[in-house]
């Protein structure tokens, strides 16, 4: 996947997704501590595209902010985000949609539709982790405030990934065999 237009489909593909994740920071509803984001749909739809390969957009993502630039919710960038409550969260970007991804390699639907809900579990996972440490709440507070009110939201951004993601590689199916030699 490293020559000729395989690596400008990478690249291009990569660029995309690290513009749609920043992207969905911006497109949210305040709730505190964690606030309501689209960030996980491209975070996970990047998985269902790019396969094991989401790890560079989720990546490339985090360093950003990082490195401040301002692609975290509301402008945010810099380290002090990623100590705050929502750092486990965006760290959790990276293996969820790699998880995401390496189930999308499959043809199953089943195991595409279990990388979707491990992906976002383990997004899940990192964030209530770190939401516990960095502000000291309880794991049962932490679960209500941190995971509990994101569960009917991310029900339907985890079917619209298995939709999307679905169609995108039946599309990407039907082109390989439509050009010889591929």
């Amino acid at each position: 996947m490293f020559q000729g237009p395989e690596r400008a489909l990478l690249l291009t593909q990569t660029a995309a997704f690290t513009g749609l994740i920043a992207l969905g920071s911006w497109i949210s509803v305040p709730f505190v501590p964690v606030p309501f984001t689209l960030q996980t749909l491209f975070v996970l739809l990047s998985g269902a595209v790019m396969k094991r390969y989401a790890l560079l957009p989720n990546g490339l993502y985090v360093l950003m902010g990082l490195f401040g630039i301002p692609v975290f919710h509301n402008g945010g960038a810099g380290l002090g985000i990623l100590l705050g409550p929502t750092g486990g969260y965006i760290l959790g970007f990276i293996p969820g949609a790699c998880i995401t991804g390496i189930f999308f390699e499959r043809r199953e639907r089943f195991a595409r539709f279990l990388g979707i809900l491990l992906g976002d579990g383990c997004i899940f996972l990192c964030g209530i982790a770190w939401l516990i440490l960095s502000t000291g709440l309880s794991p049962s507070i932490a679960f209500l405030v941190g995971v509990l009110p994101f569960i009917p939201g991310d029900v339907v951004k985890g079917y619209a990934v298995w939709v999307i993601g679905e169609r995108l590689d039946r599309l990407h199916t039907m082109e390989r065999e439509e050009v010889p030699g591929t």
